[in-house]
């Protein structure tokens, strides 16, 4: 499978990932969150890579970019209206 086709599958994946892990490590710090969050994309990406066929020639580089990507998925759920809408609700 063509990797670009496995990554953007992973991504559109991100929104649901980090609101799982938020709902599963709510009491955890941020980074212990977003730090489950890129080991779930990174291994589902990888078992995908490896059927594929095709390994990623350097893992570090991918994890850290990967985490941008978590990075910025989360900003984004941050400032969406619907975020804004359940922190009044807890309020």
């Amino acid at each position: 499978m063509d990797f670009l086709a496995v990554f953007l599958r992973g991504v559109s994946l991100l929104p649901s990932i980090v609101q799982g892990v938020e709902t599963m490590y709510g009491a955890q710090t941020g980074a212990q969150k977003r730090h489950a969050a890129v080991e779930l994309v990174g291994a589902a990406l990888s078992v995908a890579d490896c059927v594929g066929g095709r390994p990623i020639v350097d893992p570090e580089k991918f994890t850290a970019a990967l985490g941008t990507v978590v990075d910025g998925i989360v900003d984004c759920l941050n400032a969406s209206i619907w975020a804004k809408a359940g922190a009044g609700d807890a309020a």
